[in-house]
This record gives C-alpha cells, sequence and structure tokens, in this order.
C-alpha cells in the first residue's frame, strides 16, 4: 500500500501527528509513505521507515503550492491519503481511501482530533524515529555522567516565553543540594534564530554544568538528545512536544497559548500556567510581533512546585 500523509508547517503540530503516522506503519508493515509537510517540520520525518519521499511545501502565491503537490501525486494510486491540512485537491487524486480532519471539535485537544481522523478510541502518542548517526551525535552531545536538566526557554513569539531570570532562578533550586537533581548538568535547546533569545539565560549557568545546544542541531538529534535528559521544563513550543514525544518528563508553562488545546501530552507530561488565565491575559491592543512576554503571573514558587509535583508522579512517589 502507498500512503500519502499531508501534514502541518508548524513543528508543534507536525510532531502531535506522528502518532497518527506510526500507528499506520506499525498496522501496514509493508506501507510505502511519502509525507508532505511544511519545510520547518520535514526534518522530523527523515527517518521515518519505509519512507519514499518527503514532498516540502514551500507556501506559494495563490496557494500555487497545492497544486504542486497535486502534480507531485497524481502520477501514483495511494491505497491511503491522510490529510490534516483538509487541502481539496487530496480530493482529486486517485486513492482506494482519503480520511482528513474533521470541521468539528475545533476546541477539543488536537491529539484528540487527530484520533479522529482514523476512528480511534485510544490516542496514539508522537512517536519519532532516529538514524544510528542521531543516536552517536546526542551521546557525543550529552556523554554519560551526572543527570541533565533540560530547558526551553524560547518560543516562536516573545509574549509566550517565561523570562530569563525567572528561568535561573528555577535552575538554581532545581539543582541546589535541596533540588530535584542535585548538581546536575542542564542542557539548553532552542533554534539558531532564538538564540540572542536564550545567551542571558546561557550566561547565568555556570560553565562547567551548562550545555549549550541553540541553534546547533537539527531536530532529530534534539530529540536524541532531550531522550538522554531527566527532566524537562520549557515554554509553550514544539519543543516542548518534542521533549514529551521523547519521553523525558516534561513540564510545559503556559500564559497567552491555551493548555486546554496543546499541553504536553503522555503519561510523564504537565503543565503550569499563569495566575491570569488565558480568557484574561491579552491587552487591549495585542500584537504578536512586538508584545512583550505575558507570563509574568507564573511564578518561581509555582514552577518549582509543578516540576516537584510532575517529578514525584513519575518516580510514584505519593
Amino acid at each position: 500500500m502507498k500512503l500519502l500523509f499531508v501534514t502541518s508547517t508548524r513543528v508543534g503540530d507536525a510532531i502531535l501527528s506522528t502518532g497518527l503516522l506510526n500507528k499506520l506503519i506499525r498496522d501496514n508493515p509493508e506501507v510505502r509513505v511519502t509525507v508532505a509537510c511544511g519545510p520547518a517540520a520535514a526534518q522530523l520525518f527523515e527517518a521515518v521507515p519505509n519512507l519514499d519521499r518527503i514532498i516540502v511545501l514551500d507556501k506559494m502565491l495563490f496557494s500555487l503550492h497545492w497544486l504542486r503537490l497535486w502534480v507531485l501525486c497524481i502520477g501514483s494510486f495511494w491505497g491511503l491519503v491522510v490529510d490534516l491540512r483538509n487541502a481539496p485537491v487530496t480530493y482529486l487524486l486517485f486513492r482506494r481511501k482519503r480520511r482528513g480532519m474533521t470541521r468539528e471539535g475545533v476546541a477539543q485537544r488536537r491529539v484528540l482530533r487527530l484520533a479522529q481522523v482514523l476512528d480511534l478510541e485510544d490516542v496514539p502518542a508522537p512517536h519519532l524515529w532516529t538514524t544510528p548517526a542521531t543516536d552517536e551525535a546526542a551521546q557525543r552531545l550529552i556523554p554519560d555522567g551526572p543527570p541533565v536538566l533540560a530547558i526551553g526557554p524560547t518560543a516562536n513569539w516573545r509574549a509566550k516565553t517565561w523570562r530569563s531570570d525567572h528561568f535561573a532562578e528555577l535552575i538554581g533550586r532545581l539543582t541546589g543540594p535541596a533540588g530535584i537533581l542535585p548538581g546536575c548538568r542542564v542542557a539548553i535547546f532552542g533554534r539558531d534564530d532564538e538564540r540572542p533569545m536564550a545567551l542571558r539565560l546561557i550566561e547565568e549557568i555556570p560553565a562547567e554544568s551548562c550545555i549549550d545546544l541553540v541553534g546547533k542541531l537539527d531536530l532529530l538529534t534534539v530529540y536524541a538528545c532531550l531522550a538522554r535528559c531527566d527532566f524537562y521544563v520549557g515554554n509553550d513550543s514544539g519543543l516542548m512536544h518534542l521533549a514529551a514525544a521523547s519521553g523525558v518528563p516534561t513540564l510545559g508553562l503556559f500564559g497567552p497559548t491555551q493548555e486546554a488545546l496543546y499541553a504536553p501530552w503522555g503519561e510523564h507530561t504537565g503543565i503550569v500556567r499563569t495566575k491570569i488565565p488565558f480568557e484574561e491575559i491579552f491587552p487591549a491592543e495585542f500584537d504578536h510581533r512586538t508584545s512583550d512576554s505575558l507570563m509574568d503571573s507564573l511564578t518561581v514558587d509555582m514552577a518549582e512546585r509543578g516540576v516537584r509535583d510532575l517529578w514525584h508522579r513519575c518516580q510514584g512517589v505519593a
């Protein structure tokens, strides 16, 4: 069977969709997979089993990227087309079956909506695939040794970012004598263009314990590195979903985004949000391009309690 899997442009949404893809591959071991996605998410799928092709959908004027997808796919007969973007052109492909996202339940958690695409009762957990090269790189970057606290201090818009001095204080508490990971190493993650956002925090961490990975890795290597960490704390971002998918205990920090829709998924995940609820947090004239952080009502005490609660839950401590 040939599978065309059309997924998101955004990294976080693409990560959440990997659970669906993983189930299709496990249930159909002989399937040949073509993935269509945006350029930011393409790296996530490079090690997919039975992969024939990744079609990168660069946005074009007049939505011509969808015409390009049709041109590239019309010559094949697809056993199944899964279109999570609901593009009209996928109805025009030669196929046995087509499944897409429903228009209903837009206020529902995204992983639940994804499960409905295949009428699944159980939500398939996000899952990524690595290569020996990415695993070896992760072991080199985070070698065996003391535990590692992973931090994601960045996000795609500043309003979602907890301030660097808050992260620095939280790290001090968690790595101190009374913390959950006393004397541990601290790994800082983020994209290359987010480095200015993370630089102040990097400078606050003692050089001998800091593992600076901001802007230095592809997404699959980041995923493999996160799997070698012992705990993750970060803003609501694609990196948060990547951490949760890797299996590391993951605490997401929320303010001007809705945890009801985008909380990290998995047994070992949790969230802490600002005292100000989502419905009240935005100023009268909000512009995500210019807004300062809207996370200030999330205190370090609140974040530390969230970390400790999740840590104890993952350790089986009442």
